[in-house]
Parts: C-alpha cells; sequence; structure tokens
C-alpha cells in the first residue's frame, strides 16, 4: 500500500472516530424530571414560587400516560425523578405515576418535604416500586426548620422517617437521602443534622447552597469568593455517601462541616472529577425536565419564570421550553434541532462568564450576554458552578 492511500485510510479513519465519538459522548436521553404539580403544603422562605406570578397546576394523568408511552423508544432512558417546584406527594395520583414509570423497567425517585409521607403513602410508594426517596431538611431544630419552612413540623417529618424505615426492611429499599440547603443562619447546625442522619438511618446525605429569591435571603449565601474562582482544590466533593458543593473556605462554615463529618466517623470526600469551570449536570447527564403543563425544558433552572439573586444582584430567570408534549410527541422534540443544538452550546459552555463578572445590564436577566448569545443563556447559572447541586 503506498503512502497516500495509507494516509487517505487514516484520514477516514479519523473522520469516522469523529463521527461516532459524537454519539458516545452525547448519549440519547437518560434521565427524565417530571414536575407533578406546584402547589405545596408548605410556605419556604427559599422557594422560587416567593418570586414568579406563575399559575399553580397538577399534571393531568392523561398527559401523563400519553408521555410516558413515548418513552419506550429511548431505551437509553435509566431513571426518572418526580419533583420541580412544588410538593411531588400532594398530587393525588402519585402513586400511579412511581408504578407506571416502574413497570417500564426504569428508576424511580422523589424529592420532598416528607410531612406527607404518612405510613398509607410509605406502604404504597414502596409497593409501586420506588427507588429513592430524599427528603429536604433545612433545619436540625424545631426552631431553625419552621423560620425556613414557615408552617413546617421537623418532628413530624422524623417520625414519617422512622415509619418508613420500619417498613423498607433488610433490602433499604427505597434508599433514603437527606437533603441540607446551607446558608449562613443553619450552618451552625451541620453536627446536629449529622447525628440525626444517624438516627433517621439516611443512606445518603445531599448538602446544597441557597439560591436566594427574596432581598432579605440575598446575604444567607456561603460562596461569595467559591462561586467566581476556578480552582481545582475549590471544587465540589462527592461520593456515594455524601454530596458537597463549592463553598467559601471560612472557619465559621468549616469547623461545623468537619464535626458534621466526625460524627458521621466520615472523611471529606474526593474531589468530584470534572472540570474546574463550568459544567452543566442537566446537560451533560443527557436529561430533560418536563414542567406540569407539559412544557419540556433542557434543565430544572429553566422550567419557570422567576426572580433570583446572584451574587447580591437582582436576575430575572425566564422560562424555555422547546415544546409541549400534549401537542408534539416528545421524541420529536428531544430531537428537534434547535434542541440538539442548544446542547451542543452548552457542552461548550461559549458563555459569557457572568458569575465570575461584576455585572451589567445584559446580566439582569438570561435573554443575551455580551457574547452575543440569545436566550437562554447560562453564564449566570449556579448549577453550572457546581455551587447548586441536585440528586
Amino acid at each position: 500500500m503506498n503512502a497516500e492511500r495509507r494516509a487517505k485510510i487514516q484520514k477516514q479513519t479519523q473522520n469516522l472516530f469523529k463521527y461516532f465519538s459524537r454519539f458516545l459522548q452525547k448519549p440519547s436521553l437518560t434521565k427524565l424530571y417530571i414536575e407533578p404539580t406546584t402547589q405545596c403544603n408548605l410556605q419556604c422562605r427559599t422557594c422560587i414560587r416567593n418570586s414568579w406570578d406563575e399559575p399553580i397546576g397538577f399534571m393531568d394523568m392523561a398527559l401523563y400516560q400519553k408521555f410516558l408511552s413515548e418513552m419506550k423508544s429511548f431505551r437509553s432512558l435509566e431513571r426518572v425523578a418526580f419533583w420541580g417546584f412544588g410538593e411531588p406527594l400532594v398530587h393525588p395520583d402519585i402513586v400511579e405515576m412511581v408504578s407506571l414509570v416502574h413497570q417500564a423497567g426504569l428508576q424511580t425517585e422523589i424529592i420532598t418535604n416528607g410531612h406527607l409521607l404518612d405510613k398509607n403513602t410509605a406502604v404504597a410508594l414502596i409497593q409501586a416500586g420506588l427507588d429513592t426517596i430524599v427528603v429536604s431538611v433545612d433545619g436540625a431544630t424545631q426552631s431553625s426548620y419552621e423560620d425556613i419552612r414557615l408552617g413546617g413540623d421537623l418532628f413530624r417529618v422524623e417520625e414519617n422517617i422512622r415509619e418508613l424505615n420500619g417498613l423498607r426492611g433488610n433490602g433499604k429499599k427505597p434508599s433514603l437521602g437527606l437533603e441540607f440547603v446551607m446558608m449562613k443562619s443553619n450552618i451552625h447546625e451541620l453536627p446536629a443534622l449529622a447525628g440525626k442522619a444517624r438516627l433517621m438511618k439516611a443512606d445518603f446525605i445531599m448538602l446544597t447552597n441557597l439560591l436566594p429569591c427574596s432581598e432579605d435571603m440575598k446575604d444567607e449565601i456561603l460562596y461569595w469568593m467559591s462561586a467566581t474562582i476556578n480552582d481545582p482544590e475549590e471544587r465540589p466533593r462527592w461520593s456515594s455517601q455524601l454530596m458537597l458543593p463549592r463553598m467559601d473556605v471560612r472557619p465559621e462554615y468549616m469547623n461545623p462541616l468537619l464535626e458534621f463529618l466526625k460524627i458521621l466517623d466520615m472523611d471529606m470526600p474526593a474531589n468530584k472529577d470534572i472540570p474546574a469551570g463550568y459544567h452543566c449536570p442537566f446537560v451533560q447527564k443527557s436529561s430533560a425536565a418536563i414542567s406540569w403543563s407539559g412544557e419540556v425544558s433542557p434543565c430544572i433552572a429553566l422550567m419557570h419564570s422567576y426572580r433570583s439573586f446572584i451574587l447580591g444582584r437582582e436576575k430575572r430567570f425566564e422560562r424555555y421550553s422547546f415544546g409541549n408534549v400534549a401537542q408534539e410527541n416528545f421524541a420529536n422534540i428531544w430531537h428537534k434541532k434547535s434542541f440538539r443544538q442548544f446542547r451542543d452550546r452548552v457542552l461548550k459552555f461559549d458563555f459569557a462568564p457572568c458569575v465570575e463578572c461584576s455585572g451589567c445590564d445584559l446580566a439582569e436577566t438570561n435573554q443575551e450576554d455580551c457574547l452575543g448569545n440569545t436566550h437562554p443563556v447560562c453564564g449566570d447559572c449556579l448549577w453550572a458552578k457546581s455551587v447548586l447541586l441536585c440528586p
């Protein structure tokens, strides 16, 4: 074989490798977030529902069954997570929702505040095949808990978890996780949370940060510096038992965290193996989110329109949908050119680094950035900076 022929074959091989690598790096849908409702039984100071003017709604079961049947074409789909900006257990058909996904051979998870997780509900969810349940607790004492979750009863949540543990059996199904949103006013309670986690027999704990959605909460954040730097040592850390976000390395934050680890008899997890800069946890994992009304968004953060505060400055996030499953087949929406192009853009993350900037008029919304990108722009996304974490 002459040199010219060999070079031509080598180039063709390289081109084929590049072509198939695209599909290896960006597999088809693997995780689907479903928002059963935006209704909630609590009024939490940290919730984005405090900063929007959208109607409260419940997903229609006929709509749910329609797009669920369309998921059969996605052999790569592994897991369905029931949560959004409401309490999933408020939906009257949540058990059937879980059961139908389980019957389809997919993993299921729910994030809940735990108040409605009574014995009957727990039994029904276990029988439906629920794989994971994450209970949000943002305080380790009743006073701190009800200060954030207005009308909340921590004792009731703990009782419900004890009931659940009595039903889970030796197989520990569903696995139990605790989620704790850290802020200045509750960081000192981490050691107490560790003690409660052991008593509750939690399989894993997720610590995340606050996204302030009201002006009175904007100074509660623990990431004034860590959100803006790219030092590899500042990357998030997690293991199968513990998830930690980026946070400022300050004694008043680190001392409670170290005591927390000591009580759990756990070492600090290794750094998460992700790039030090921006990294979208939703697009990288080939996920999508469906709101209660059927709108398909690329992530949880773009499901609704709301106001928040990014490092103290006010920002308006406008929702972005690539289609509605009431009018279109989900597969058609997922494979739309605009959706594919958006996922490609997020993987490259060629947005202006707004989090690391002092801010300008363009950073007041997610409509446009200074590099010419148009809605939705992701340079102010705290999920992409691993400041905010999701299960």
